[in-house]
């Protein structure tokens, strides 16, 4: 791993507690929908990476593992921009499945671009509506190339993030 805070974005707390120090942290919560059909289809996406794949990105297990999220299985998250393609090398670092709340987070391994961890939680709350939450600490990659480029990434984080958030609609 290229952080030492596994499990940092807590994605089975529903309040976050106090990060750790020299991350950007970043929470968003928005809601997809209501009732139990959406709750079903958004429970189901979820951990099978649709929102990262809705979003623009392919994600391959590393360790041949199988496509759904499992704690410590490996994948390569690969953002393609033309004919240049990133390659994000990951691990899931903790999963949620209860009743209400559903969700992982991964953390970054040694060659991506940037260094934290990530989390896509669905919940839903007792009105019935279904909520999507996503947490990210971010900052530059411990070493190499992309360390230079980290305010570039931060503004591409912007826009990634605002396409995650619209990913299960």
């Amino acid at each position: 791993m290229s952080y030492p805070d596994r499990g940092a974005t807590f994605p089975d707390a529903p309040l976050w507690p106090a990060s750790p120090p020299g991350f950007r942290r970043f929470e968003r919560t928005v809601t997809v929908g209501r009732g139990e059909g959406t709750w079903t289809a958004v429970r189901d996406a979820v951990p099978r990476w649709e929102v990262k794949r809705r979003s623009g990105f392919t994600v391959v297990p590393a360790d041949g593992g199988g496509p759904e999220v499992r704690k410590g299985g490996r994948y390569t998250i690969t953002a393609g921009l033309g004919r240049f393609a990133v390659r994000e090398p990951v691990e899931v670092v903790a999963v949620v499945d209860t009743a209400d709340r559903c969700g992982f987070a991964y953390g970054t391994r040694w060659g991506h671009p940037v260094s934290g961890e990530e989390a896509f939680v669905v919940h839903r709350d007792d009105d019935g509506r279904v909520l999507l939450t996503l947490r990210s600490l971010t900052r530059a990659a411990p070493a190499g190339p992309w360390r230079l480029l980290f305010p570039v990434l931060l503004l591409a984080q912007l826009g990634v993030r605002a396409r995650y958030l619209r990913a299960p609609h």
